[in-house]
């Protein structure tokens, strides 16, 4: 959906005049989640409208609005309207946020590495570099090989079967963005949403791409 926004097919919903914003906001106060998935769903454009802003990185842009849904399912969680603070404002700022912390660590996992910088020592203490540790181990080198292709087939099935919340969910709860894998209570307080409702999503996300994998 997402996608088709960009090149020009106008998916979205419109967003909610001032008045149904009061409203939608004053209910999920109250606890209506109904009001929470209206609040984000009448919203996404402005991911799209943030995450133009970063068009020229090396990020691919499905990346970039998965990372900044999830800033805008923060954002709508914990708005304060007694802050005084227009929505929208708050939650492109939560956006905002959201891709600059993953940028800041894309670029530190990106950080160049010299084969001739040493990585430690072996047990007589001598210097050990990254060029020896991959010369001396040829069969691991074409063994990481053959399994970084099998993750890239996963990662294009994934961006190609997969929902965007599902899409989000197996990527947090795998760690596929180099980082710590979240349990499931940990995604479910992240979006907003019940463990159970997180496992669900999850089990039909996997269901999907185990089948996908096997044709």
């Amino acid at each position: 959906m997402l996608f088709g926004y960009i090149t020009g097919s106008n998916l979205f919903p419109e967003p909610l005049s001032p008045e149904e914003e009061k409203i939608a906001i004053e209910n999920f106060a109250k606890g209506d989640e109904e009001a929470r998935n209206l609040l984000i769903e009448r919203n996404l454009r402005l991911v799209v409208h943030v995450c133009k802003k970063y068009s020229n990185t090396n990020i691919e842009q499905d990346d970039l609005l998965s990372i900044g849904t999830v800033g805008l399912i923060k954002g709508i969680n914990s708005f304060k309207p007694e802050k005084s603070c227009k929505l929208s404002t708050y939650v492109s700022k939560c956006i905002d946020n959201e891709i600059l912390m993953y940028l800041r660590w894309a670029k530190k996992l990106n950080s160049e590495v010299y084969l001739n910088e040493p990585i430690g020592k072996d047990k007589d203490d001598n210097v050990i570099t990254l060029e020896e540790v991959l010369e001396n181990d040829a069969r691991s080198i074409e063994e990481e090989v053959d399994l970084k292709m099998k993750i890239k087939k996963m990662y294009e099935k994934i961006k190609g079967v997969l929902k965007l919340r599902e899409k989000t969910i197996i990527e947090l709860r795998f760690g596929l963005k180099g980082e710590k894998p979240k349990t499931q209570k940990e995604i479910a307080k992240m979006m907003g949403i019940s463990r159970s409702y997180v496992s669900r999503i999850e089990t039909k996300a996997i269901n999907k791409l185990a089948e996908e994998l096997i044709k």
